[in-house]
């Protein structure tokens, strides 16, 4: 998977767009933030690191497990650890597990009802 087929994903989910806070979105080092558009939180944080990865929010119990259940994913580089993990794309996270951890995550930041 590239980082442009992980954002566009990203972007399916509803009241979702794509922002560069921290680089210029032409650098090919630049952190991708994909936001909520109704409260502007991030729900997920794609970069190039040794390899493609992405920092998802994810609730403390769920984070302990797949980080015992998966080699691809780790406490969250440049985020807070219990909250937030890691995730290396090419991994031995199952893509349908990603896109699930990505779901949560967009849930999780998203507006409260």
């Amino acid at each position: 998977m590239t980082k442009r087929e992980l954002i566009d994903h990203c972007l399916g989910l509803p009241d979702s767009y794509e922002d560069y806070p921290f680089d210029d979105p032409g650098a090919p080092d630049a952190w991708a933030a994909l936001r909520h558009l109704s409260n502007r939180k991030c729900f997920a944080f794609i970069y190039e690191r040794d390899g493609l990865r992405v920092n998802l929010k994810c609730e403390p119990p769920r984070a302990d497990f797949l980080r015992g259940a998966y080699a691809g994913v780790r406490p969250a580089f440049h985020m807070n650890k219990e909250h937030w993990i890691t995730v290396i794309v090419d991994s031995d996270v199952p893509r349908s597990e990603l896109f699930d951890m990505i779901e949560r995550s967009h849930r999780l930041t998203g507006p409260k009802r």
